[in-house]
């Protein structure tokens, strides 16, 4: 930056420190633009798949939390990816969504791939053992990875995007 009369660099500290906080402030953050709409659906549609059943007439809420209709019944990997998409796909997005920081991008991103690989080992799980004592996966199960695997998407996306600083 030049200075306004005679042409040589301007040496204003205050100037100087609010480039460099808007700087600063710009790299730790992302654009999300219309993507942040997408997620923030998806996000919704993962939380309608909580009430819906998961397995027989247990919502995901109870597989969750072992309880109603799901004390005893619902295996680990059905409860870890219950715990999982809420931890990633719900808390961690929205929080993502609110703040807007490139590290959460990439906590989202890669929770959100654990968690869905996790809802395809619980459905896996749910069609192996079905008839054996246990139902078979619900549809809130399969509406929550479907939803699980958008919302990993879409912050794998986000986070790859960043350019390269250098």
């Amino acid at each position: 930056m030049r200075g306004p009369v005679t042409g040589e660099p301007a040496d204003d500290p205050a100037l100087r420190a609010e480039v460099d906080a808007v700087e600063e402030r710009a790299t730790r953050t992302v654009e999300l633009g219309g993507r942040a709409v997408v997620v923030a659906v998806a996000v919704f549609v993962l939380m309608i798949g909580y009430v819906l059943p998961w397995m027989g007439s247990a919502a995901g809420w109870e597989v969750l939390l072992g309880s109603g209709d799901a004390a005893g019944k619902a295996g680990m990997v059905p409860r870890l990816f219950a715990a999982t998409s809420l931890l990633f796909g719900i808390a961690a997005s929205i929080l993502a969504l609110l703040t807007r920081l490139w590290a959460l991008t990439w906590v989202c991103a890669l929770g959100g791939w654990f968690a869905s690989v996790d809802g395809v080992l619980a459905i896996w799980t749910r069609q192996s053992s079905s008839g054996l004592d246990s139902p078979g996966p619900g549809i809130g199960l399969v509406i929550s990875e479907v939803a699980m695997v958008v919302i990993a998407t879409l912050w794998f996306r986000t986070a790859w995007s960043r350019p390269l600083e250098g």
